[in-house]
C-alpha cells in the first residue's frame, strides 16, 4: 500500500462512508496538536526506513530500546517512589515494599528537606513530612536506610537544589554500613533547571546551582562510578501542564545545558553521558506516549552524536525512569485511577522504559495507603508476568501509527530545540520565560478543552455520580513536626559545635573558589551539621534565586 493506494481509498471509500455516516470529530489529534489521518501505511522503502529511523535495538539510534534483549533479559526495576512522615514512618514503608516484590527504592523529601530546610526552621511550619520524608540531619538519613541492603538495592532519590547534601548523606550512611562509595547504585535527580521551569524548588540562582551539578557529576565519576549523578526530568514539565512533544523539546534542550555546563567544567562527555539518566512522565494518550519514549531515545542519540561528538555508544543511549501521570488521577470515582494506571504502565512498558513507578487508586486525595501502594506494584507485576508482552522486544515497532507519531514528535521537539538555540541555550531561554509561557499556554488550553468537554475525563466532565467520602486515606501524623525538632535539639547539643563551625567555615571559603563542593559537605555532615546549616552556608555566597513572572 502506497500513496496512490491510500489517496484512492480516501477518495473512493473513506469519503463516502463518511458521507452517510459522519465520524464524531471533524479533525483527530493528540494531545501535542499532531494531526491523526484516517489511514497509514508505508510511504517509501520501507527496509531505508527501517535502517535509518529504527535500527536495531541496543544500537545507534536506539529508537528500539537501549538494550539488545530489553525485557527478555530482565524486567524493568519496580521503583515505587514513596516517603512521608518521619525517617521511621518512611523506613518502614520501604521494608513493606520490598517484601512485596519491589526491586529498587525511590525517596520522596518533605517540601523543607527539597527548599534546604531544616524541620524547626520556620518556615516549614506545617510542612514537615507531609509530601515526603523530613531528613535534617546524618540521624534522619541513618534511620531512613536503616536494616536496607545498600550493597543490592539501588536508590533514586527525587531531590534537585540540596542533591549534593543528599548525596553526601547517603554515601555517609553507605560507608557507617560498611558499604564503600564505588559499591552503591542509585539516582540523584539532580535537575534543577526543571525547577526554574516547572517546579519550583530552587535555592541558588541558576550559575551557582549549575556548578552544584556539575560538581556532584565529577564527584561521582571519581568516587561512586555506579550512581547516575542525574535524572533529567521532564515529569514534572509535564504535570505543569506541557504536551507530549514540549516534555521531549524542553528535558532534551536542559539535557543539552548540562552537557554544555559539563564541558565547560573540564569534563569529557564520554566520562559523563553515559551516567545520565532521564525522568519522564506516562500520560494517557497511550500511543502517543509510546511514540514520545521512541522520539526521544532518537532525538538525544542524534545530538549528543553530532553536537558533543561522542564516540562511546553509551553516551547516545537514553536511559530513562518513568512515573505514570499524577495529573491524571482523579479524586472523583478514585477506582477509575487503577485502570489509568495500568494503561500507562503498559504505554511505559512498550516504550521501553527502564524502571517505572506506578500512582496509588487515592493518590489524588492522600499519599497512598499501603492498600493502594501494594496495588500499583501489582499492576507493574502483572504486566510483567503474566501478559506476555515481555517476550518482543519493541513489540509496536513498525505500526504505521507509532511509526508516524514518532516521526511527528521527534519533528515538533526539534523546533522547540531549534527555538531554545535561537534564545542563546536553556539557561537564556528560562531567563527570558520561554518553556514557562509555552507550559501555560499548553495548560491554559488542556483546561479550556476540559471545561468545553472537547476533552472527556471519566467520572469530571461526563459519566458523573453521586459518591460517598473517601475513606482509609493516609494521614501524616500530626507529631512528627514537633518530635523531629526535638530530635535537632537534641542533635545540636550533642555534637560537637567546633566541629561543625569549622566544616562550614571551610565550605564558605571553597563556594567563593572553585574547588569541588561536594566533599567539603560530606565532611561537614559527618560532623553532624544539618541540611539547613550547609545550604545556609552557601546561600551567604551564592545568594537565592527569584522567581521570573511569566504573565
Amino acid at each position: 500500500m502506497g500513496t496512490a493506494d491510500r489517496q484512492r481509498w480516501l477518495r473512493e471509500v473513506w469519503a463516502k462512508a463518511v458521507a452517510k455516516s459522519p465520524e464524531r470529530k471533524a479533525s483527530f489529534t493528540t494531545s501535542s496538536g499532531v494531526d491523526i489521518p484516517p489511514v497509514l501505511g508505508p510511504d517509501g522503502p520501507l527496509p531505508s526506513a527501517y535502517a535509518d529511523k529504527l535500527g536495531f535495538p541496543g544500537e545507534y539510534p536506539f529508537t528500539r530500546g537501549v538494550q539488545p534483549t530489553m525485557y527478555r533479559g530482565r524486567p524493568w526495576t519496580m521503583r515505587q517512589y514513596a516517603g512521608f512522615g518521619s525517617a521511621e514512618d518512611a523506613n518502614a514503608r520501604y521494608h513493606y515494599l520490598l517484601a512485596s516484590g519491589q526491586t529498587g527504592l525511590s525517596v520522596a523529601f518533605d517540601l523543607p528537606t527539597q527548599m534546604g530546610r531544616d524541620a524547626d526552621h520556620p518556615r516549614a511550619r506545617g510542612e514537615v513530612g507531609k509530601v515526603g520524608v523530613s531528613i535534617s540531619s546524618l540521624k534522619d538519613m541513618q534511620v531512613l536506610l536503616r536494616g536496607l541492603p545498600l550493597q543490592d538495592v539501588s536508590t533514586s532519590m527525587t531531590i534537585n537544589a540540596t542533591a549534593p547534601i543528599l548525596l553526601a548523606l547517603y554515601v555517609a550512611v553507605g560507608e557507617a554500613q560498611g558499604v564503600r562509595p564505588e559499591a552503591l547504585s542509585g539516582t540523584v535527580q539532580n535537575d534543577v533547571l526543571k525547577e526554574y521551569i516547572a517546579r519550583g524548588t530552587y535555592i541558588y540562582p541558576p550559575g551557582p546551582s549549575l556548578r552544584l551539578v556539575t560538581d556532584v557529576f565529577a564527584y561521582c565519576a571519581k568516587h561512586v562510578p555506579r550512581w547516575n549523578p542525574i535524572s533529567i526530568s521532564g515529569y514534572h514539565i509535564r504535570e505543569a501542564g506541557s504536551t507530549a512533544a514540549q516534555e521531549i523539546g524542553f528535558t532534551l534542550g536542559n539535557g543539552i545545558a548540562y552537557l554544555e555546563a559539563a564541558r565547560a567544567a573540564g569534563l569529557e562527555v564520554d566520562a559523563i553521558a553515559p551516567r545520565l539518566s532521564f525522568f519522564f512522565n506516562v500520560h494517557n494518550n497511550f500511543l502517543e506516549e509510546v511514540a514520545k519514549f521512541r522520539a526521544a531515545r532518537r532525538l538525544w542519540a542524534r545530538l549528543v552524536k553530532e553536537r558533543f561528538a561522542a564516540k562511546d555508544s553509551r553516551s547516545l543511549a537514553l536511559r530513562f525512569h518513568a512515573q505514570t501521570a499524577g495529573s491524571t488521577l482523579t479524586a472523583q470515582q478514585p477506582d477509575n485511577n487503577v485502570v489509568r494506571v495500568a494503561l500507562q504502565t503498559l504505554a511505559a512498558v512498550f516504550g521501553g522504559t527502564q524502571s517505572l513507578h506506578t500512582n496509588g487508586r487515592d493518590e489524588a486525595l492522600a499519599l497512598p495507603s499501603e492498600e493502594a501502594a501494594r496495588l500499583a506494584l501489582r499492576t507493574q507485576q502483572i504486566v510483567a508476568h503474566e501478559s506476555g508482552v515481555t517476550d518482543f522486544i519493541d513489540p509496536l515497532g513498525g505500526s504505521y501509527a507509532v511509526e508516524y507519531l514518532t516521526d511527528e514528535l521527534e519533528a515538533a521537539a526539534e523546533a522547540i530545540l531549534a527555538k531554545v538555540d535561537a534564545l542563546g541555550g536553556m539557561v537564556r531561554a528560562i531567563a527570558e520565560g520561554y518553556p514557562q509561557q509555552e507550559i501555560q499556554d499548553a495548560s491554559y488550553q488542556a483546561q479550556r478543552a476540559l471545561e468545553e468537554k472537547r476533552s472527556v475525563v471519566v467520572g469530571v466532565n461526563a459519566f458523573t455520580q453521586e459518591e460517598p467520602p473517601p475513606r482509609n486515606l493516609l494521614r501524616v501524623n500530626e507529631e512528627v513536626e514537633a518530635a523531629q525538632a526535638t530530635a535537632l535539639k537534641a542533635l545540636r547539643t550533642g555534637r560537637s559545635s567546633a566541629a561543625v563551625t569549622k566544616s562550614l567555615d571551610v565550605l564558605r571559603r571553597a563556594a567563593a573558589g572553585k574547588d569541588n563542593l561536594v566533599p567539603l559537605i560530606l565532611e561537614a555532615v559527618k560532623a553532624l551539621a544539618t541540611l539547613g546549616e550547609v545550604s545556609d552556608a552557601l546561600r551567604e555566597v551564592f545568594g537565592e534565586h527569584k522567581e521570573h513572572v511569566v504573565l
